[in-house]
């Protein structure tokens, strides 16, 4: 489905994109946006009006590697961390913060990649009790309040019924009357399913 970009989400992506990969950009736009947005047309977009992250992945002239003069693996000096050593920044398990995007992020562990050690705390609090979130699922706050992290205002939907909610504007602060708009989205998106598979026959 082709989608139509406005002016607000393409500042967002020049915003953002400088200190994020794509598919990274792709995740915090669909997250803030709640649109299901694809790769794909998110680098033609970037393309078309040409948002650039200003990375080239090349040193500048006259630039210097971050690592020059540091030792690696094996080698210690002054200011090294020695074993067991824990960083002045360092974050306990269990802290919170709200990220650029509104969203409370809690850190979960303190071993593997950034998005291991910091999560979501809307989907750990879910998952806590439901289990993973299943694939081509999303979770959406039932008042539009992203603080507000509490079971009874969360809800699991598809992606397709996230984008027919987006399309007709059917996110409201009331929690029950976007309630009923879950419903609502899921008989549109019947609805197309019927509408196609009736144009096959």
């Amino acid at each position: 489905m082709r989608h139509t970009w406005t002016h607000e989400q393409k500042e967002f992506l020049r915003e953002h994109y400088p200190s994020n990969s794509q598919s990274d950009l792709l995740l915090i736009f669909n997250q803030h946006f709640q649109l299901n947005i694809n790769l794909k047309q998110l680098k033609a977009c970037l393309k078309n009006h040409t948002i650039t992250s200003g990375r080239t992945g090349y040193f500048e002239k006259g630039s210097s590697p971050a690592n020059k003069g540091k030792k690696f693996p094996g080698q210690i000096n002054k200011t090294s961390f020695k074993k067991g050593d824990k960083a002045k920044n360092y974050k306990p398990v269990g802290t919170e913060r709200i990220d650029r995007d509104g969203y409370v992020l809690i850190k979960v562990s303190d071993t593997g990649a950034w998005h291991e050690r910091w999560r979501h705390k809307h989907k750990v609090v879910w998952e806590k009790v439901n289990g993973p979130i299943p694939k081509g699922h999303v979770l959406i706050f039932l008042d539009r309040n992203k603080l507000n992290i509490q079971l009874e205002n969360l809800q699991l939907i598809t992606r397709a019924r996230l984008a027919r909610m987006n399309q007709n504007k059917l996110f409201k602060q009331d929690p029950e009357l976007t309630k009923t708009g879950v419903v609502i989205a899921n008989i549109y998106t019947k609805m197309g399913a019927l509408n196609r598979k009736e144009k096959t026959k």
